[in-house]
């Protein structure tokens, strides 16, 4: 990877794409320290002051402790993700939306700003949701609810923009690598607290041996794929012959990334961030205390259900973006075969065997993965890492390394055929 980068710096056009992400990031990262008006710290405090199991926690490790500070980034690119997901499902149920992915780069285009107006939908209406939650009680009235959430909405349409601005002048995943700088951002504090009170060196040795290999799996299995191999059959138009090539369909192990585990923490922080909104923890007592107490990660049923809700979301979100039918159609309408099989329904419910299986594999991967922290955290708390931020950051990284070769590649053929 290091040597990758070595050599892209040399190359100046790539050099140029690589300070520029860098430059924007930076901005992103001053952006994250200038705080919004109106907003109570005591109120941000309670906010905080639980077991760390609420949306709220979640959306401060994106964010890169931003929400935490009340600043103008303080719901980061959460609004965009949103939407992003909601423009996948609803392409999926909506007929209209179907047909205009299926448009090419036109109708990608249209998705893509269809997307970007509910992003700001969604991010005016998490903004009042805020200022309704931490605003100052001696500062409430209209104008102040316009300043703070116009504030905190013109943030989220301000990291949207940055986002853009990487994937069309930039290098790599615009979105993708503003939420990888805002998890990257807590890793100092994270590691000034490890030694800031007395350190333990075998357990701190162990552990750094446990993230190593946690890290050399999810390298493996994020590269992991099953090759479907395809064969197209000869034809002659005119004077010319097509096909008689061989190829294959990639079916990656990891398809489903990080989403499932979005989808089933979203749903088990749901107690927590109620409760918390009421004012109820897990020693408050009663109903409340005992539902949030269940749906705490030092919980073995915590780990239980969050680990089956996690497989459950892989084999649901692959579903929306691996149709078998789709691509058994479209090898047969381009005179190809899957070798021993005749087109249409085998070829369909042979992928959907390949699919079902990988899938399976996937999903156990990434639901231990996300639960293995918490497991740890029981045998010692010195354990205690986020699952979910390595498989973001190492996934990110990994795409990053990958669309910087490819590009020296496609520059090296370029200086070939010059």
């Amino acid at each position: 990877m290091f040597r990758i980068l070595k050599d892209a710096w040399k190359i100046p056009d790539l050099k140029k794409k690589i300070l520029y992400t860098i430059l924007l990031l930076i901005v992103f990262r001053l952006g994250s320290h200038i705080p919004v008006p109106f907003v109570s710290k005591e109120l941000l405090t309670q906010l905080f002051g639980g077991d760390g199991n609420t949306l709220f926690s979640l959306a401060n490790i994106v964010s890169g402790r931003a929400l935490q500070n009340a600043t103008i980034f303080a719901m980061s690119i959460t609004p965009y993700i949103n939407s992003s997901i909601i423009m996948q499902l609803l392409t999926v149920a909506i007929p209209a939306l179907e047909r205009m992915s299926k448009e090419g780069e036109e109708g990608r285009k249209k998705i893509g700003q269809i997307t970007r107006y509910v992003t700001i939908v969604l991010a005016f209406v998490q903004a009042a949701g805020l200022y309704l939650t931490v605003a100052d009680p001696a500062f409430k009235g209209v104008a102040t609810f316009f300043t703070v959430v116009l504030t905190l909405t013109a943030g989220t349409a301000f990291l949207m923009w940055l986002g853009e601005q990487i994937n069309e002048k930039g290098i790599g995943n615009g979105i993708s690598l503003i939420i990888f700088a805002g998890i990257l951002s807590g890793a100092p504090s994270a590691i000034y607290a490890i030694f800031a009170n007395d350190v333990n060196w075998i357990l701190l040795i162990v552990m750094v041996i446990i993230v190593v290999a946690v890290i050399g799996f999810i390298v493996l299995m994020n590269n992991a794929e099953r090759r479907i191999p395809v064969q197209y059959a000869k034809r002659v138009v005119g004077r010319k012959m097509y096909g008689g090539q061989s190829t294959h369909i990639p079916v990656k192990v990891a398809m489903a990334g990080v989403m499932p585990i979005i989808f089933a923490v979203s749903i088990m922080a749901f107690p927590g961030t109620i409760g918390q909104m009421f004012g109820k923890t897990a020693a408050s007592g009663g109903f409340w205390g005992g539902l949030i107490n269940f749906f705490s990660p030092g919980n073995v049923w915590y780990s239980i259900i969050y680990f089956i809700l996690i497989i459950l979301f892989t084999f649901f979100y692959t579903e929306i973006q691996f149709n078998p039918i789709e691509i058994a159609n479209n090898i047969k309408n381009n005179g190809g075969s899957v070798a021993g099989l005749r087109p249409g329904r085998p070829t369909s419910d042979f992928i959907r065997m390949i699919l079902n299986r990988i899938t399976m594999i996937g999903a156990i991967f990434i639901a231990l993965i996300a639960v293995m922290p918490s497991l740890l955290a029981n045998i010692n708390p010195a354990f205690a890492f986020g699952g979910t931020s390595l498989l973001i950051v190492v996934g990110v990284a990994l795409e990053t390394v990958k669309q910087i070769e490819s590009q020296m590649l496609m520059r090296h053929y370029k200086g070939f055929l010059e």
